[in-house]
């Protein structure tokens, strides 16, 4: 598993359904404590409402998943809610639906609709982004060197994490894993056989719209 996709921001949509308000909220989170914590702050904040259901996807590999239909019929609710987000293929965001009833009952197949469909335009609303395993490497340039090092990575599609400077420069590069011999090849090239690049770990980064 190199990328995977998850929210490109947090955010909120609302629909109505024979006068039942459904508001969606997705909140992009790591953990499952974190998303435990987003449905809690939402039964806190909307404390008038009679459901707040949840479905949360978690993990590069979507390892971790839950839901809860928050006292709705059992499989109306949350099971939705998380098979939106299994069919969108992402994963670290929660997802929490939270119903004020309008006095009509939706019946069960109204019920997989609208807390679906709440999800569903929500994702729609607030877009995907992808997300790339980096291996990360360490290069320690001079400075005369290290601006125009840097600026030629950048344009060459390297990712430039971070640059200290001291005696000299040290700048973090992450590369695609399979990218690693092209890396090598230009840190020689831009600093004269110079320099090389030292193996520094892995990091996921966000890697644009998807």
């Amino acid at each position: 598993m190199t990328d995977y996709l998850t929210i490109a921001r947090d955010g909120q949509s609302e629909i109505e359904v024979k006068r039942s308000r459904f508001l969606a909220t997705v909140t992009r989170v790591e953990e499952e404590a974190a998303a435990r914590a987003v449905v809690e702050r939402l039964r806190r904040e909307h404390w008038n409402a009679r459901h707040h259901c949840s479905a949360f996807v978690l993990g590069p590999s979507a390892q971790v998943q839950r839901s809860s239909d928050d006292g709705e019929p059992a499989g109306t609710a949350g099971a939705p809610m998380l098979e939106v987000l299994r069919g969108r293929e992402v994963s670290d965001v929660v997802a929490v639906v939270t119903r004020w009833f309008g006095g009509v009952l939706l019946g069960a197949g109204g019920l997989v609709r609208a807390y679906g469909d709440a999800v569903r335009a929500t994702l729609d609303e607030v877009g995907l982004q992808r997300r790339r395993l980096l291996t990360e490497w360490v290069v320690e340039l001079g400075h005369a060197e290290a601006a125009r090092a840097e600026s030629e990575l950048r344009a060459r599609g390297v990712v430039v994490v971070d640059a200290s400077y001291s005696a000299t420069v040290t700048l973090r590069l992450g590369v695609a894993p399979d990218d690693v011999d092209r890396l090598h090849g230009l840190v020689a090239e831009l600093s004269g056989g110079r320099a090389l690049a030292v193996a520094a770990g892995e990091r996921w980064v966000d890697s644009g719209r998807a």
